[in-house]
């Protein structure tokens, strides 16, 4: 007689549902239990931002001039016009006035290190005629061969010295004095500090306030890289003076700015 007898993986299918479900609990309630212990080490932090200028006497003078000289003018389109010889006596004459402008320089003290004869550059020139009636003239076109000049000073004392060298011997472009700084990075250096130290002021007044604690440093930030640009020399003519007094230059200051954002933690 055969007997039927139900098989034991039954039981076992029925139990496996009530396992999981106890373990998805176990789970969430231990999610549960962590959340606050999570929320409550997250820091307490202090952030700052402070920027700073600090202002520098120059410490160096660059000049830069120029000098050229021009074939006689002709019109455009004729044969003449950029004659070999014209060119070849221009530049003759140029090369002299460079080189009679360097040894002018060289007896008002100025280093020969710190005088730099630029390479000459040709271009033409072009003239537009007057216009007359009916009667157009063609342009006209000449050849332009030109040398610059740039001049580093050291001694800012020297330069109305330097600068009555160069109109002296007859330059025909002066574009300028940029005073600048021996050591830049010094100066950069500098201007950081001082944002950082700002900074630092403000945390503890900033925490001093709030009655709180400054922890530790938690992380510094330079939002504005300390940079400064050359300052252009201005000059008080002699008429504002007293009678037969010599211009006066000055410099000025160089202003470099720096920034920074520091964050602290606040101790508890």
């Amino acid at each position: 007689m055969i007997r039927y007898r139900p098989t034991a993986a039954r039981p076992f299918t029925r139990r496996l549902p009530h396992t999981l479900g106890l373990g998805a609990v176990g789970l969430l309630a231990s999610l549960s239990l962590a959340t606050p212990a999570l929320a409550d080490k997250s820091p307490h932090e202090l952030r700052v931002q402070a920027n700073a200028t600090l202002s520098v006497a120059p410490d160096t003078a660059t000049l830069d001039a120029r000098l050229w000289e021009r074939t006689p003018a002709q019109a455009q389109g004729s044969e003449t016009s950029g004659d070999a010889a014209a060119l070849k006596q221009a530049r003759e004459r140029l090369e002299q006035r460079t080189g009679e402008l360097i040894r002018t320089l060289e007896k008002a003290g100025i280093p020969r290190d710190a005088i730099r004869a630029g390479s000459l550059s040709v271009r033409p020139d072009y003239i537009a005629s007057p216009q007359r009636g009916d009667d157009a003239q063609p342009p006209q076109v000449r050849t332009q061969l030109e040398r610059p000049i740039t001049l580093t000073l050291d001694d800012l004392d020297r330069l109305p010295r330097v600068l009555d060298a160069l109109t002296t011997a007859g330059v025909d472009a002066l574009d300028g004095v940029t005073y600048g700084l021996k050591d830049s990075d010094a100066a950069d250096d500098r201007a950081l500090a001082q944002a950082l130290e700002r900074a630092r002021d403000k945390a503890k007044l900033m925490a001093k306030t709030l009655d709180v604690d400054l922890g530790d440093v938690i992380s510094v930030e330079e939002t504005t890289a300390p940079s400064f640009k050359p300052q252009m020399m201005t000059m008080r003519a002699a008429a504002e003076n007293s009678a037969g007094s010599a211009p006066e230059y000055r410099s000025g200051e160089i202003d470099i700015d720096a920034g920074v954002n520091v964050t602290w933690s606040i101790d508890d």
